[in-house]
């Protein structure tokens, strides 16, 4: 969209072996769970494509000639380039577990493992889920939904610990048990086995432990999907390594969304941002420099949003797990639950925010954070930031009266 902004004559194609039209990703979970058709998580009308001169054109693309500047495809044809944009996106985790490619073992990122689930779905009755992520919610609540029964392996000793500070880990764990999905934490797979048609049969914890199943979800993360770049030359690391421009070290080749590894200076890590605003704010910025205004890449101020089972979670700015050094954490839960809201203050300035179960506004929360506002003054104007509906109850008068009492500081 950006280059066809600032460069109207261009020829731009569009390659994808997944899907010919653009969807919502995160939308696959709706979709079997019978709350979307698929045609309603594209956010472009068909006809779109057309009216703004994008061509679309299906294909697996199986090697990259950077000196010839060629595509070519499984079925033999090929495409030459001027200019070529790697948006490739990721591919789920594996880590060499035996049984691992066992039939009704299967991911969730793709149109493919969408269908994949619907045909595996249909013979589970009971299912098995690695990993601890937000795939990882979003499937058991997807098998939840058809009756079949759920087992969760998590490594860590709570939900998500490693991402989301004690309070707020405790609060999901509680509701994926209210639920009725078997949480298991501090619990980790060794190996998948196989029944007597070849398909997984059981999973095997390091424990000893043996589980049956029928169906084994892989969600422990995803890495950048990089199969597209072998033998090509492009350079990578854990990702398709870019500069702050995201051009990559071949000239006219550019990568962006998550299959782009930013290169830092000095020993900061280079960076992996696989988020979704972080993707579109990257599809922006490489289309400028593609069309000749080129600009550095920067993903402004961090925010995220999620949903665990009915429980809308959103964060701005950096929370981390634990307070690092000079922070102080401001907790206030609801007594009935679940809601809760976090505020982070480093050097007399609010830095972040954790929601459970409440809605706050953006805008409000970022413009805080970047106008280094004191705790006193969000806590003044927090009704400012409510984005629940109307009619619902507020607590800001709960949550000033305990932070402004006795704010506590983990």
């Amino acid at each position: 969209q950006t280059i066809r902004e600032l460069q109207p004559e261009w020829r731009i194609t569009i390659v994808s072996g997944e899907s010919t039209y653009h969807y919502s990703r995160p939308a696959l979970m709706y979709v079997f769970m019978g709350h979307m058709r698929y045609q309603e998580t594209k956010p472009f009308e068909d006809h779109y494509w057309a009216e703004q001169r994008l061509d679309l054109m299906r294909g697996w693309v199986t090697g990259i000639d950077t000196e010839a500047k060629r595509l070519s495809f499984s079925d033999e044809r090929t495409l030459d380039y001027d200019k070529l944009l790697l948006a490739t996106g990721s591919i789920s985790n594996k880590f060499g577990w035996p049984g691992q490619d066992l039939p009704g073992v299967q991911g969730l990122y793709s149109l493919m493992d969408l269908k994949a689930l619907y045909e595996n779905a249909k013979r589970a009755k009971h299912a098995v889920i690695v990993g601890g992520g937000l795939i990882g919610i979003e499937l058991a609540e997807m098998l939840v939904s058809r009756n079949i029964t759920v087992t969760f392996l998590v490594r860590e000793q709570s939900y998500w610990s490693n991402v989301l500070p004690p309070e707020e880990s405790a609060m999901v764990t509680r509701l994926i048990q209210a639920h009725g999905i078997d949480l298991q934490t501090g619990a980790e797979l060794a190996e998948i086995l196989p029944g007597e048609d070849g398909a997984v049969a059981s999973v095997k914890t390091k424990a000893g432990q043996e589980i049956p199943c029928q169906l084994v979800g892989l969600t422990a993360g995803v890495r950048p999907n990089l199969a597209v770049t072998e033998g090509s030359g492009i350079p990578t690391g854990r990702g398709i390594l870019v500069n702050d421009w995201l051009e990559t070290d071949i000239p006219d080749v550019y990568a962006a969304g998550d299959c782009a590894e930013i290169k830092t200076a000095g020993e900061e890590r280079n960076r992996l941002e696989q988020v979704w605003y972080t993707g579109k704010l990257q599809g922006r910025a490489v289309g400028k420099v593609i069309a000749g205004h080129p600009e550095d890449y920067d993903a402004g101020l961090w925010y995220n949003s999620a949903k665990f089972l009915d429980l809308e979670y959103q964060t701005y700015g950096r929370v981390w797990a634990k307070p690092r050094e000079g922070e102080t954490h401001h907790w206030w839960e609801e007594p009935t639950g679940p809601r809760g809201l976090r505020i982070v203050e480093e050097g007399g300035a609010v830095t972040g925010f954790n929601a459970m179960g409440l809605r706050l506004r953006h805008r409000v929360c970022e413009r805080w954070i970047l106008e280094k506002a004191s705790l006193d003054y969000v806590l003044e104007h927090l009704a400012e930031a409510n984005f629940d509906p109307e009619l619902y109850r507020r607590f800001e008068p709960e949550i000033q009266r305990a932070l402004r009492a006795a704010p506590v500081s983990v």
